[in-house]
Order: structure tokens, then sequence, then C-alpha cells
């Protein structure tokens, strides 16, 4: 794979990963819309490793406040922030698991990657998310999260293992339907992808076993330092952007690439 390839695919990844826009969509129409080829499971488990690194460096506070609540949630002790919002996490965290699990193991990843497909939940979801910020009051922190709050956002994180939905999308969907405001909405979002990207990265690392290599190792490595800073950087500008506007800016771009694609699938 040439380096060129390797560094549009990071960017695409770092760009749209925390973006309520669909880094999975924007990953498989690259090389569907473009004929170039597949970038195979390495180069997605390592830019996946790149976004990681950016959001638990972004919201380090919180990440600390978590690893330091573990010690109490080993002991069943959810009376400090940090174990409440470990468990919270854990429990977003188990229905994408499951249904992620299930659609491996019955090959309908495959069948789900598909441009009209695609299309449909870039417009549908897109049009949900602008009625959920119009609708939704700003009248809740992240910090009052409670468990049916947690259990909802894992089944709109669920939700979103379709391709074009948007994990970061659907939880901040869910999240303004909730009440929370539209950072904090962000905030949960973000901090429920740390979990979620490991689950999915370790899975998906199984498959690398046999076939690992030196070059794939590199060209690795090249991958998650180009979607680490990619995705440092929309995180950035994401979150101090939500400070003066709403997610409409995202909701029309969701909904002119949709029609765009349904009109490339359809004609």
């Amino acid at each position: 794979m040439s380096l060129m390839h390797i560094f549009i695919l990071a960017l695409i990844q770092g760009i749209t990963e925390f973006l309520p826009i669909s880094s999975s969509a924007h990953l498989i129409l690259f090389p569907q819309l473009t004929g170039v080829a597949d970038q195979g499971v390495a180069i997605d488990v390592s830019v996946h490793v790149g976004t990681l690194l950016a959001v638990m460096i972004y919201f380090r506070s919180d990440v600390m406040m978590v690893i330091r609540g573990l010690p109490d949630l080993a002991r069943g002790r959810l009376d400090s922030p940090g174990a409440r919002m470990a468990f919270l996490l854990a429990v977003a965290t188990v229905p994408v698991i499951v249904l992620g699990l299930v659609l491996k193991l019955t090959g309908l990843v495959d069948a789900m990657r598909s441009v009209a497909l695609i299309g449909w939940t870039m417009l549908v979801f897109g049009v949900v998310l602008y009625a959920a910020d119009k609708l939704g009051t700003e009248a809740r922190r992240a910090e009052g999260w409670t468990l049916r709050d947690a259990i909802i956002l894992g089944l709109w994180q669920a939700i979103a293992l379709i391709p074009g939905t948007s994990r970061s999308g659907a939880t901040i969907t869910g999240a303004r339907f909730l009440g929370f405001e539209r950072h904090d909405a962000a905030r949960l979002s973000m901090l429920m992808s740390i979990p979620t990207i490991i689950a999915s990265g370790a899975i998906t690392a199984l498959d690398l076993v046999e076939t690992a290599n030196a070059q794939a190792a590199i060209d690795g490595a090249i991958g998650a330092a180009i979607s680490f800073v990619a995705a440092l950087f929309a995180l950035k500008v994401m979150m101090r952007f939500l400070a003066a506007v709403s997610f409409t800016p995202y909701v029309i771009y969701r909904v002119v690439l949709g029609m765009a694609l349904l009109w490339v699938a359809y004609s």
C-alpha cells in the first residue's frame, strides 16, 4: 500500500471518527468510489489506535478519574465518581459488543457495506440528529447520567454498527433526546468511544495474528500517527464549535452526502 493511500485513509479516519458523520462509512466508500484496493484489517486497526490515543489525551482528566475509580469498582463500590463512571461506561459498551459479535459471526458485516445502505443511513440518521438537537432540552450534565441513560445510549451505540449511522452521531442523538446539553452530550459520546474502540480493535486484531508482517507493522504505525494528529485536531475543533453553534452543519453534510450516494446507487 502506498504512503499516499495510508495518509488519505488515516486522515479520513482521524477527522471523521468523532464527528457525527460516520468514519466507517467514509472508510468503506473510499475504495468503492475511487476503485483503489480495500485497505484491509491492519490499517483499520492502526487508524483506530490513533483515534483512541487522541480521545484519551483530549479527555485525560476524565480518563484518569475512571482509572482511579477502577479499584473501587473491583471491590463492588460505586460511591466514587470514577467508579461510577467506569461502571456506566462498561454497561454502555455491552450492547455494541454483543451485536458486533453477532454481526461478525453471521457474516452480516460484509453484507452491509453497500453505497445504497450508507446513503439511506446518512440521510435518515442525519434528520434524526437534527430532530434530537432541536427538541432536546439542555438541562442535564454528563455527571448526572444514570444507569438507565447508560443502557439507552448503549443501545444507540449498537445501532451505529450499521455503516453510515455514525457511532458519535447516534450516541449524541440519544444524549440530546435524554436532555443532555450539547457539549456534555458530545463528551459522553467521546468517553463511550474509548472502551468501544478498545473492544472492537481487540476483536479485529485477532484476524491479524496469522498475517502480521514487518511491512504491515510499518504501515500501521504511520496510519496510527496520522490518524492521531487528525483526530486530536477534529476533537478540538468540534468541542469548541459546539460552544457557539448546534449540530446543524453536520446534519446538512449528512443529508447532502446521503442524497448524493443514493443518486450514485440508483442511477
